[in-house]
């Protein structure tokens, strides 16, 4: 054999071995690879789904300040501290009754929004309540169970919310209330809504800035905060939700509100530039409404709750005139409470 075919044997021996020798070490490091891509992967998916539980919890459990004041130290109006049950039986409510001056058999109830308690200081409460008894009106006022200070308890959308404020009516009939008007405001007036599919016992509603919880809402007050796709964003809300607060958004009668021509007149109050209940949602209320008094008032460039603080003069002037024609105040009482007397 010549030298050179015994030199070039050895040579491609060696070449040979050089592949199987690193294919282990080859074959740990994808696997390494694979495992740290995997392991972003799930982080990433924890982290998302955490931000929506996060999203959620917060949503189900708004914070709210403390009641601060009363009706005789902010409007000096003679009160008594009141407790009733709600209407299921599920807990008992804390609120305020302000009796008329005279006695009368009609009676407002206000329903305060999401993240707020009686006294919802930024409408402000006080002054309408102090505007409902100057035209000769009982007035009820009440926290949401998530508004307790004695046992708070979780916001539902109106699930909860509207056996609340069904025990709210419950205690102004028994009070002898035969004219009755809810006054809503936010998801305050979408929970009245959902009340009036359940009661007969309502004969008017002033329902301002309407927040009714559905998909659409919903994302829309999210992505407003973070910008968030919107599949699969409410598929994951509407799974932890359950869970937080016990309520799925299909547990939210929304279909039935969009569709209801309810047999009680209603005002619906709403401003163009409500950036957390877009208007065309009362558009689409008020034009199923058939009631001869039924009307609404969209404010151009007024904002959520804000309605009343930007344009008070008309807005105390709608509101007489609707009431004068749904309850028996007086045209003298209406006309008072106009001209500021």
């Amino acid at each position: 054999m010549f030298p050179t075919s015994q030199s070039e044997a050895p040579l491609q021996t060696k070449v040979s071995d050089l592949p199987s020798s690193l294919s282990p070490r080859l074959i740990r490091f994808k696997h390494i690879i694979v495992a740290l891509l995997l392991s972003v992967v799930f982080f990433l998916l924890f982290c998302f789904i955490a931000l929506h539980g996060y999203i959620a919890w917060v949503l189900s459990n708004p914070t709210v300040a403390p009641v601060f004041s009363n009706p005789m130290q902010a409007k000096n109006m003679k009160y008594e501290d009141i407790t009733f049950p709600a209407a299921d039986g599920s807990r008992t409510m804390q609120g305020w009754y302000i009796p008329a001056d005279t006695e009368v058999n009609k009676t407002i109830i206000f329903s305060h929004g999401y993240g707020a308690n009686r006294e919802e200081t930024w409408v402000p409460m006080y002054d309408l309540a102090h505007y409902a008894h100057q035209l000769g009106f009982n007035v009820v006022m009440f926290d949401y169970g998530f508004a307790s200070q004695v046992n708070k308890a979780v916001a539902t959308g109106g699930k909860a919310e509207s056996q609340q404020l069904l025990g709210a009516i419950q205690f102004a009939k028994q009070r002898g209330a035969q004219e009755l008007v809810v006054w809503g405001f936010s998801m305050g007036a979408g929970t009245a809504l959902q009340t009036g599919l359940l009661t007969e016992n309502v004969d008017a509603m002033i329902l301002d800035s309407t927040f009714l919880l559905e998909p659409d809402t919903l994302y829309h007050n999210i992505h407003n905060q973070i910008d968030l796709p919107r599949q699969p964003t409410l598929q994951i809300m509407n799974l932890l939700f359950p869970v937080l607060n016990g309520t799925g958004l299909q547990q939210i009668p929304y279909q039935e509100v969009k569709k209801k021509d309810y047999p009680f007149p209603i005002f619906f109050i709403h401003g163009t530039e409500d950036e957390k209940a877009p208007y065309p949602i009362a558009e689409l209320l008020a034009a199923n409404q058939t009631n001869t008094y039924s009307e609404e008032w969209i404010v151009q460039d007024a904002h959520h709750e804000l309605i009343f603080r930007e344009h008070p003069k008309e807005y105390l002037r709608r509101v007489s005139t609707f009431l004068s024609h749904v309850t028996k105040t007086s045209s003298d009482d209406v006309e008072n409470t106009n001209t500021g007397e």
